[in-house]
């Protein structure tokens, strides 16, 4: 059958995965590191992010603010003290083929401008399916030991640590003064299947050994994790007084030496031929392998190569992991339901017959559109030779680099006579409104805005989530509740409502510590969650919004940009939006478009918000209750460049275009796509056209690279 590839997705399709997919690995997140009860493998679980991850490289302005690639693992238990890692733990991006792998080397190579010729380094080595660990050590004593939590803030487990043999008390003399020393906490096999038979005499259970290394380190009592046949390998650092090293492998020996495991399958690859042999070798050999691994893990080795290669949001540029393949099943499609997303999106959804796939239950896969269903392709022709999808069908599903779980084709010879075409639904099941679907899109969308409870209770819930306001206390069952409340005391319809109620309900009889499911304190504690979000940070605050293509990577562009959000709603109202080819739009258009990352799609996203009467009202309304703070300067505020905006063009010659402005905004300037009057440096190299002449007409201050490495000390 015919997969529909990311490079065909249009950009409704794009944003509806997305959300599926962010809310997906949101709750295995919380499955997987804060129960260590995960209901799907690690291989689902990873093929879940590398589709995030394509979509979001071709679609950047949709990058969600819970996009799985914005954050790392999961917020820490509370069972265990908190450490606040000194280095942040970041995850690793996944590849899935070979050519993936070719893809990721020809981004290191694009990234720091070499030759095909130049050889670069790489580690590759086993990934194992244990617990990420922090092992800190001060005057080359083991002081502390974190798990990665979050990635920026973990549990302090190190009574439990002490336990485990592997891991030394004590370092060398030639070890630094402080030194953090990271890997995996795992369990070999034949100790988990050992543990598995013990346990099962007191009728408790363990789904694998990544489950029963993680709940053996989370012990209260140490002396539980003590009889628990935990191991380590070690393979990364974090904080360190000294350097440890020049390249990765030497590294990773230096610890070695020190006494801690290392993997013995770790090997130097000097071109992608070694490295997916390397690959091909471990990938036979797992069977083999005492312990559980889900791919190779690979690294660029030298050092002072990492460091000009940098990170994203939550993955180093200079790694990523080769994972193992995935399964397919067969099974009975028993019904097909409509989701109402809050962009008003209707999503089919297959519900299943539950089939086991690489371990894990499934009973729910993807549809993506009513085209999908009929058995039509973006692009208008067949996909699956044409065949629909019907309930009853047998469908095959899998799990693996594509959306996750995903139905794939039916069995045509298993089809029931009573099968009939599905027929989509142009009503929406929420509020009963009017479903259209416009020219040239895949998505069919309810027309009923505010008043479909779908969307009007997503964009509550999503305005007090994590990444906007952050409002202790109000959930998805309290959103919900004051949502549907019918006295006015109590009822939350918009954004300002939530910032009224306590004044309302200090006027009314109706009391909301009377009612169930709340009391006196939990009452006082969601009062005062609110109060302490009536001063907002400008990117917080735009996020919150629910603004089209505004996630919180778009969101704190735009914010870092304009700095105070009246001056973006001056910009958005004032813009105008360019009608043709020829039409540039204004100079409030111009500045929006010129974002560093913001492109057209998202530009008219928000000019079209701000254009919109009812969408000013809101803002107008939420703006008497809260103070928006002007975004803070980010980077080396000390440094020449610190808050200028910044333009490079031509071809640079000493790094690539990504890798200077990656420079500049680690300096603290601000970096742009286009020239406007607010530009203040344009860095040109050779062959600079239409910024360079723009600049100049401008009176523009141009310089040329060596200019530039000079300026900032760099020369």
């Amino acid at each position: 059958m015919s997969e529909k590839p990311v490079d065909t997705l249009t950009l409704e399709e794009a944003a509806k995965e997305l959300e599926r997919l962010a809310a997906e690995i949101a709750e295995n997140d919380r499955r997987y590191h804060g129960e260590d009860a995960p209901t799907i493998s690690d291989a689902d679980y990873d093929a879940l992010r590398i589709r995030n991850a394509e979509i979001e490289a071709r679609f950047p302005e949709l990058v969600r603010a819970d996009s799985p690639s914005q954050k790392v693992g999961a917020a820490p238990s509370g069972a265990f003290g908190k450490v606040v890692h000194a280095v942040p733990m970041l995850s690793l991006d996944n590849v899935f083929s070979d050519d993936d792998v070719r893809d990721f080397l020809a981004s290191v190579r694009r990234f720091l401008a070499f030759p095909a010729e130049r050889e670069i380094v790489f580690t590759a080595e086993p990934k194992i399916d244990g617990l990420s660990m922090s092992l800190r050590y001060e005057n080359r004593r083991l002081v502390t030991a974190a798990t990665r939590g979050d990635g920026t803030t973990g549990e302090n487990v190190t009574a439990n640590i002490r336990t485990i043999e592997d891991i030394p008390e004590t370092l060398p003399d030639d070890a630094p003064d402080v030194v953090e020393v990271r890997g995996e906490v795992y369990m070999r096999r034949d100790d988990f299947f050992a543990l598995q038979t013990r346990l099962a005499e007191t009728g408790q259970s363990i789904a694998n050994p990544r489950n029963a290394a993680a709940g053996s380190l989370r012990q209260k009592d140490p002396e539980v994790t003590r009889t628990r046949p935990l191991r380590f390998f070690a393979y990364a650092w974090g904080e360190t007084s000294a350097p440890l090293g020049a390249t990765q492998y030497d590294v990773v020996k230096r610890f070695g030496d020190w006494g801690f495991p290392i993997n013995a399958l770790m090997q130097r690859c000097h071109s992608v031929e070694e490295i997916l042999a390397h690959y091909h070798v471990i990938e036979a050999e797992r069977a083999e392998i005492p312990y559980d691994i889900d791919g190779v893990v690979y690294k660029v080795d030298r050092l002072d190569l990492q460091e000009r290669l940098g990170f994203r949001s939550r993955s180093p540029r200079w790694a990523t992991a080769h994972k193992f393949a995935a399964e397919k099943a067969f099974t009975i499609l028993n019904g097909i339901d409509i989701q109402v997303g809050r962009t008003g999106a209707l999503t089919p959804v297959a519900r299943l017959e539950p089939v086991t796939v690489g371990g894990v239950v499934v009973t729910n896969a993807t549809l993506h559109n009513e085209d999908y269903i009929k058995g039509i392709g973006n692009t208008g022709l067949p996909i699956r030779d044409g065949r629909d999808i019907r309930v009853g069908d047998t469908v095959m599903i899998q799990r693996a680099g594509d959306v996750i779980p995903q139905i794939l084709d039916i069995v045509p010879e298993k089809r029931p006579a009573t099968a009939v075409p599905y027929i989509f639904p142009d009503r929406c099941p929420a509020c009963n409104s009017h479903a259209v679907r416009e020219e040239g899109e895949a998505v069919r969308r309810c027309t009923g805005g505010l008043i479909c409870p779908a969307q009007a209770v997503e964009r509550l819930r999503h305005f007090v989530s994590r990444n906007a306001f952050d409002i202790e206390g109000l959930g998805e069952k309290q959103i919900e509740f004051f949502f549907q409340a019918q006295d006015p005391a109590l009822a939350v319809r918009s954004p300002a409502d939530i910032f009224t109620l306590k004044a309302r309900q200090e006027q009314s009889l109706t009391k909301l510590e009377n009612i169930d499911g709340f009391g006196a304190v939990s009452v006082k504690k969601l009062f005062a969650a609110i109060d302490d979000r009536r001063e907002i940070a400008f990117s917080r605050l735009l996020f919150g919004l629910g603004i089209r293509h505004v996630g919180e990577t778009n969101a704190r562009r735009l914010a870092r940009h304009f700095v105070s959000f009246a001056a973006l709603v001056a910009a958005g109202e004032a813009a105008e939006i360019p009608e043709g080819k020829g039409d540039k739009g204004n100079a409030a258009w111009q500045e929006i478009n010129g974002v560093n990352g913001i492109g057209g799609i998202v530009a008219e996203a928000v000019v079209e918000f701000f254009n919109e009467a009812h969408n000013r009202e809101v803002v107008a309304t939420l703006l008497e209750q809260v103070t928006v703070l002007d975004e803070e300067q980010v980077g080396d505020v000390s440094s020449p460049v610190a808050g200028k905006t910044v333009v490079f063009t031509g071809a640079l010659e000493k790094m690539s275009r990504d890798e200077a402005k990656a420079m500049a905004e680690k300096l603290g300037a601000k970096t742009a796509g286009s020239v406007s009057k607010k530009t203040d440096l344009v860095v040109a190299g050779p062959g600079a056209g239409s910024k360079l002449k723009q600049a100049t007409e401008l009176g523009i201050e141009v310089i040329d690279e060596d200019a530039w490495f000079a300026l900032v000390g760099k020369g």
